[in-house]
């Protein structure tokens, strides 16, 4: 007797997908789809079913009992795969609009798993072009982008989810021009209302998406005296993750803003190296012009930097904060250089630069595989007898 193909044998979940299909089969079929789905070859078999793909959305945004966690979740990992994208949207091209829509219903219960699909989704061009359109075409009144910032913003926003991806979301979003025209619309106040969340506790995720959206932001270099002035006073929310409980002198310390002043013995630093280094990039495009240099310098950055340097344990954040203090203590550059993001590399340099920059990566890459290799003290013990 010939053996059925994965193929088929997946084509025949689809029935048992459908809305309407008794709940413990549709539940079954759903884990059994999520199940595929925590693999490669079982992501790639998934990809080629068009109908189960567009009824695995129907149920990830049906309401109960429909296994619409499970079936979200599944969303989750085929997102995941870059590569997967193109036969998602093609399966349900409105996949955004519809997972917007439970994303930031303030009563769905798996709005988590729905910010986590457009999270992975969103880091791609096409499907973030379109979950831009989806802000864009809300109903009137409070727009998308208000709606996202809002709900993330808002403690209890959902009771049932905690919504900890849409700070990733928000920071994909944050790559195109539009939205960050919006964060940084000095009339809206959007900006300063994500700064605090730069040191919330509960989610590195959260934490991370609204990082990388103020570093985005910060690509827009006219806007930095702003950022850095008193309407908004990004610097010490950079700052404060990356500061340790170091016992500066009193001179030292009047140089620092009050809010890095005279910090508790049991001070941690931000512990995902990732996020340092978001942060640490993030001050270096604040120093892209004089003035902003002048303003980083005046608020004592370098102080932190210098501590945060003798501590941190991550070699390619060390380089990323050597960079930066170099930017700092070093001479201004000639005239007529003093954006140095709008400085034109000549192509010979930037060769050289980018050859520099792979070197000082191995470099990295070498020194943490010396600290995973090194030997522990049964491998001591065994070498001594």
């Amino acid at each position: 007797m010939a053996e059925t193909s994965p193929k088929a044998e997946a084509a025949k979940l689809l029935p048992f997908l459908a809305l309407g299909e008794r709940a413990d089969l549709q539940a079954a079929a759903a884990q059994h789809v999520l199940a595929l789905s925590g693999s490669g070859p079982g992501r790639t078999l998934l990809a080629g079913q068009a109908a189960l793909l567009q009824a695995l959305v129907e149920l990830a945004v049906a309401p109960p009992p429909a296994p619409a966690r499970d079936a979200a979740r599944a969303l989750v990992n085929l997102a995941a795969d870059p590569g997967l994208h193109k036969p998602l949207l093609a399966a349900e091209p409105r996949l955004p609009v519809r997972l917007l829509g439970c994303a930031l219903d303030p009563h769905w219960p798996w709005a988590e798993e729905a910010a986590a699909v457009l999270a992975n989704l969103s880091r791609e061009p096409v499907p973030c072009a379109a979950l831009t359109e989806a802000l864009a075409a809300t109903e009137p009144g409070e727009s998308g982008l208000e709606r996202l910032v809002r709900a993330l913003c808002t403690p209890g926003y959902n009771a049932r989810a905690p919504l900890h991806y849409l700070g990733p979301v928000l920071s994909n979003l944050s790559q195109r021009p539009a939205t960050r025209a919006f964060l940084l619309d000095r009339n809206r106040c959007v900006v300063q209302r994500l700064l605090t969340l730069t040191q919330y506790p509960d989610s590195s995720v959260r934490r991370g998406g609204v990082v990388g959206t103020l570093r985005n932001c910060c690509f827009e270099h006219r806007h930095h005296e702003w950022l850095l002035g008193p309407e908004v006073d990004i610097l010490p929310f950079l700052l404060l993750p990356l500061a340790g409980p170091e016992d500066f002198s009193e001179e030292e310390m009047e140089r620092l803003p009050i809010d890095l002043q005279y910090l508790p013995p049991d001070k941690q630093r931000e512990p995902d190296a990732d996020i340092r280094k978001m942060l640490i990039e993030t001050i270096m495009l604040l120093t892209a012009t004089a003035p902003g240099r002048k303003q980083v310098r005046d608020q004592g950055a370098y102080l932190i930097l210098r501590e945060l340097h003798s501590w941190e344990p991550e070699p390619d954040v060390r380089v990323t904060c050597e960079k930066l203090i170099q930017v700092l203590i070093g001479d201004e550059p000639e005239r007529g250089l003093e954006n140095l993001l709008e400085v034109q590399v000549p192509e010979e340099i930037e060769r050289q630069l980018q050859q520099q920059d792979h070197q000082e990566r191995e470099q990295c890459e070498r020194e943490q595989q010396e600290l995973e290799l090194g030997p522990g003290p049964q491998a001591e013990k065994a070498a001594s007898t």
